[in-house]
């Protein structure tokens, strides 16, 4: 089977912006989508249909094969129900695209336990929740595709978004180990990171940056991560303006000591542990 032909992938937060980029393309490609969207506001406020069903729409229109969902990822209850959806209308679940995310932007001094919690709970909850759902099927059929949307807030951090960067990088761990874990069983989990005019976006980039940015540049990374020709897992791509590139951890030559030193034979050396120059990609030593 080549591409995703015939698979069924269910894309979260497809209602708008990239992840109706990622569904329109996937069902131009032949893929069975479920489209799952709760309706809600930038902010995770308020609910309702019509997002979701209007992708559907063009969808079908345009003769492909689509469902809608209206499930809340924020929940163990609303993950499964994504999956269920899938089940229900496809009789599979082939690959999870989690791209459902809100924002409560505020500098971290002023930042409340339920800003907090809220981001939280959509992107790296979420995440978790409809991952899980699908996980006993991928390993019963032997094949799965997991792809995340990370942000380059969560790799590098971006002023007002402490809640978002911590629940984007989670992502990104949680996907290492994803990869791990689904090897023997062809469950690839990979992260994306795109750079996009939305309306996640629209009062945080420079409109003229943004203007530069497309959603539809990302879609197909997205598309590839999730075919049997991509055999890549656990890697981190940032995508935007036609610009694709791969993030990884590197680490320094370091020092080694004889024996436990003291703070200041450490700042003494300060220099050495993190000069960067000659640096190798990371590597796993405890496990």
């Amino acid at each position: 089977m080549a591409g995703v032909e015939d698979r069924v992938i269910a894309v979260t937060g497809a209602g708008g912006g990239l992840g109706r980029e990622y569904a329109l393309l996937l069902a131009r490609s032949g893929a069975k989508v479920v489209v799952n969207d709760l309706g809600g506001a930038r902010d995770g406020t308020g609910s309702g249909s019509a997002m979701a069903d209007a992708v559907v729409a063009e969808i079908t229109g345009a003769g492909g094969q689509a469902v809608a969902d209206y499930h809340s990822v924020a929940t163990e209850e609303g993950g499964a129900g994504v999956v269920r959806t899938a089940l229900e209308a496809f009789g599979r679940i082939d690959g999870v695209v989690s791209n459902a995310g809100i924002l409560r932007d505020v500098a971290f001094h002023k930042m409340t336990h339920e800003q907090w919690d809220a981001v939280i709970q959509v992107h790296l909850h979420g995440t978790y929740h409809v991952v899980r759902a699908a996980w006993p099927h991928f390993r019963e059929q032997g094949r799965g595709r997991v792809v995340v949307a990370t942000s380059n807030t969560g790799l590098y951090g971006n002023f007002g978004q402490a809640n978002y960067g911590a629940a984007k990088l989670g992502m990104v761990g949680l996907i290492n180990t994803l990869a791990i874990e689904g090897r023997k069983y062809d469950i690839l989990a990979n992260a994306v990171a795109p750079q996009a005019a939305t309306r996640m976006t629209e009062d945080i980039a420079p409109p003229e940056l943004l203007a530069k940015l497309p959603a539809a540049h990302v879609a197909p990374i997205v598309g590839h991560l999730l075919t049997d020709e991509c055999a890549d897992s656990g890697t981190v791509v940032v995508v935007g303006g036609g610009l694709c590139t791969r993030v990884q951890l590197y680490e320094s030559k370091g020092v080694t000591f004889a024996d436990v030193p003291t703070i200041e034979q450490v700042g003494e050396r300060w220099a050495e542990i993190t000069d960067m120059s000659g640096a190798v990609a990371a590597v796993n030593r405890v496990g």
